[in-house]
C-alpha cells in the first residue's frame, strides 16, 4: 500500500510537495549505534551520535550524545574544567541532519557536508555526564543537492545550541 503524504515546509516551494511513504504506521521510527553506523560515514572519534530516539521521514529526527569524561577531546579542552567544544556540538547536531538526508528515497549511501552555518548561538556548557539531545528539521531541499535544517541542543530540558545549517551533496 502506498499513501501520499503532503510535505510541509517553512520555506515555501523548496520541499517535495508530496512524499510516497510505503507504510507511515509501519516505518522506523528509532535507530540504534549499529544502524547509524550503517547509515553515515563517521566513526570514531568522530560518531557523535548514539542513537536515534525520533524519526520522521523527510521531516525531522531526534539524536542523543551520552557525553562522558572518557571523550577524546576532554583532556586537552579545559583539563581543569572539560567542556564539550562547540563545534562539536554542531557536528553532533549535523550527524542527526545526515540521518534525515542519507533516509530520503535515492540518498542512501551518499554524503552530505556542512555548506554553511547561520544563526548558531551556544546557550550553556557540555560538560562529561550531560546527554545531549538534538532535534533536526528539515527546512528546505533543492535539487537533491542542498538542503537547509534547523537544529537544537538541549541538556536536562534547558537550551545548549540552536542554529540553521546548510549541507550540500559531495559526489
Amino acid at each position: 500500500m502506498t499513501t501520499t503524504v503532503d510535505v510541509k515546509s517553512d520555506v515555501k516551494g523548496q520541499l517535495p510537495t508530496q512524499t510516497d511513504v510505503a507504510d507511515l504506521t509501519s516505518h522506523q521510527t528509532t535507530f540504534n549505534i549499529l544502524e547509524i553506523q550503517d547509515l553515515l560515514p563517521h566513526r570514531y572519534p568522530f560518531a557523535l551520535v548514539d542513537r536515534i530516539i525520533d524519526y520522521v521521514p523527510a521531516k525531522m529526527a531526534v539524536g542523543i550524545k551520552n557525553v562522558t569524561i572518557n571523550e577524546p577531546f576532554f583532556p586537552g579542552h579545559i583539563p581543569q574544567r572539560p567542556i564539550m567544544p562547540g563545534v562539536l556540538i554542531i557536528e553532533s547536531m549535523a550527524q542527526v541532519g545526515g540521518v534525515i538526508l542519507t533516509l530520503l528515497p535515492g540518498m542512501r549511501g551518499k554524503f552530505f557536508a556542512f555548506a554553511g552555518i547561520d544563526g548558531v548561538r551556544f546557550r550553556r556548557p557540555v560538560v562529561p555526564g550531560d546527554q545531549l539531545v538534538m532535534t533536526l528539521e528539515l527546512l528546505a531541499l533543492k535539487r537533491q543537492r542542498i538542503a537547509k535544517m534547523r537544529g537544537q541542543a538541549m541538556v536536562d530540558g534547558q537550551l545548549v545550541c540552536e542554529g540553521e545549517m546548510l549541507f550540500s551533496l559531495i559526489d
